[in-house]
């Protein structure tokens, strides 16, 4: 190891420790330093324990990494070389990869680094370890392409890709296919370039007859590098969509159905969510049937309930001619405001604004108040408090009436929110304003939730009646023993300081307010 020491670390005493810069330079110098590693590492004194020495550069060079002190990391990184040659043959056999990770990590960002430097630093440890020889052409393939040396990592991929030794070759299998699958993403690239090429060329040249071939051979080629690696169970998706747009290129339409449907629903394959969108869409492209569009999107919402494509589903939901899916639309629409992320979402709230009104017209008050009751404790300060009034008026006047007409349906018009932009004086809103507060006042769930009230827990009600034509109201504390929802009692429970009595509805009396539940004691 001392050749590779002297030929790629050289010693540069006058190279400044500070440095962070992440500038790729040349002339990049490593020097020697194993006598301070050995002062600091014990305080001063002359330390022959190998391990010791070993551990303390290596938490050197961690804290130097964390600081970005990427000459100082080199200078602990020379010394650590060492570990190569521990007597401990489980540490021997580990170091190859520490020593790779750290120091291309160090070179990737060193002030005086360059890709001759990498380059030669890769080429040494692919020989140090064989286990690692197929990491590191992968990783070193990937930095080639970062620097735009595509021919350079295409070579570097082909010459992993023919890697053997013996019996460890079959181990390493899955990093085989690996690499062949990286291999095949540059070939697409080649075949995507030859694609755009071939579609400015008129069909009857020359010309077009020959880009075709060539455009043939390319994606035969990348067909054969991603095959192995898409069945085996992973997160595939730059290589499948590549593979599927080359099958759909060449009318393959059900070899690419079949790979996007095992990539979504094969149990062997983690759960992920671009696998059911990369399906949904192809779907679509294919004009499929609704229902089998919505039984795609129906996992991805399970999975991401705030996919940008949930909007979409709630369309499609809308559209369908079963009561469930109407059901779920509106459930949609709920989940995708219950992330911070969506908050602004004016579509959202648009589309949420439209469906209660069309839900509560149509006499399914019993969804909206299914919806509701898991997000009345939070939603009103998470949506509509008057923080968020003003500063959504502040911002965006069309979302804030938006929300207000759903903080209106859901809270009634005493609701925060509602009041402080139903107040707010705009011309070119006013005949809107005037139309959401009927719609409000005739819709809305939170003057309806009378009606959704514990049987058997003691209220403050308000109550209107007439008597000889006049109208009086009754201000009583009841508990509602049964009672219709349209608001006609059918019974309820008086509670007076020496007992209780039982009224049966005469059809005059109607409920017009109860305020919160309180303990009472119904004496005998």
């Amino acid at each position: 190891m001392s050749d590779f020491s002297e030929d790629l670390l050289r010693p540069t005493p006058e190279d400044d420790p500070a440095e962070t810069s992440v500038r790729p330079r040349s002339g990049m110098c490593l020097p020697w330093l194993q006598k301070q590693v050995e002062s600091v590492a014990t305080r001063g004194k002359k330390e022959k324990d190998f391990a010791q020495t070993t551990s303390a550069c290596l938490s050197f060079i961690q804290e130097a990494l964390l600081k970005h002190q990427w000459q100082r990391a080199a200078e602990y990184m020379h010394s650590y070389l060492q570990i190569l040659e521990d007597s401990d043959s489980n540490k021997r056999q580990a170091a190859p990869e520490i020593i790779w990770k750290l120091g291309s990590e160090i070179l990737y960002y060193h002030p005086k680094s360059s890709v001759e430097t990498f380059n030669t630093f890769a080429d040494r440890m692919k020989n140090i370890g064989v286990m690692n020889y197929l990491t590191i052409s992968l990783q070193h393939a990937l930095y080639l392409l970062h620097h735009g040396m595509f021919d350079d990592a295409s070579r570097n991929l082909s010459q992993a890709e023919t890697w053997r030794y013996g019996e460890k070759s079959s181990s390493q299998e899955a990093l085989i296919n690996l690499v062949q699958a990286y291999k095949g993403l540059l070939q697409y690239y080649t075949w995507s370039k030859k694609k755009k090429e071939l579609s400015e060329l008129d069909e009857d040249d020359y010309a077009y007859s020959t880009a075709s071939q060539n455009m043939f051979k390319h994606s035969w080629k990348t067909s054969t590098n991603f095959s192995a690696l898409i069945q085996t169970p992973g997160v595939w998706d730059p290589f499948v969509k590549s593979y599927v747009e080359m099958l759909e290129f060449y009318g393959d339409q059900d070899g690419a159905r079949e790979v996007l449907t095992n990539y979504a629903y094969d149990e062997k394959f983690p759960s992920n969510p671009n696998a059911h969108v990369y399906l949904y869409n192809f779907l679509k492209r294919e004009k499929a049937p609704r229902e089998k569009l919505i039984s795609v999107l129906k996992i991805l919402y399970q999975i991401v309930p705030s996919h940008t494509l949930m909007l979409e589903f709630h369309r499609l939901l809308r559209k369908s001619d079963k009561e469930e899916h109407h059901k779920l639309g509106l459930e949609v629409l709920f989940g995708v405001l219950d992330f911070a992320g969506c908050t602004k979402n004016m579509t959202a709230w648009q589309y949420l604004a439209k469906y209660l009104r069309q839900i509560l017209m149509g006499s399914h008050l019993a969804w909206v108040q299914e919806e509701w009751n898991s997000r009345k404790n939070w939603w009103p300060g998470f949506h509509f408090s008057s923080f968020w009034a003003k500063s959504d008026w502040k911002e965006d006047k069309a979302l804030a009436y938006e929300k207000a007409f759903v903080a209106g349906i859901l809270l009634g018009k005493g609701c925060r929110y509602f009041r402080y932009i139903s107040k707010q004086d705009h011309q070119d809103l006013r005949k809107k304003f005037k139309r959401m507060k009927k719609l409000v006042k005739k819709h809305s769930i939170g003057a309806k939730q009378q009606f959704v009230l514990d049987p058997w827990a003691w209220y403050h009600a308000d109550f209107h009646t007439k008597l000889d034509g006049t109208v009086l109201t009754l201000k009583l504390q009841v508990r509602l023993v049964q009672f219709h929802g349209d608001g006609r009692m059918v019974s309820l429970e008086t509670y007076y300081p020496k007992g209780s009595k039982i009224w049966s509805s005469p059809g005059n009396i109607r409920i017009v307010g109860i305020r919160p539940p309180i303990d009472l004691h119904v004496h005998d």
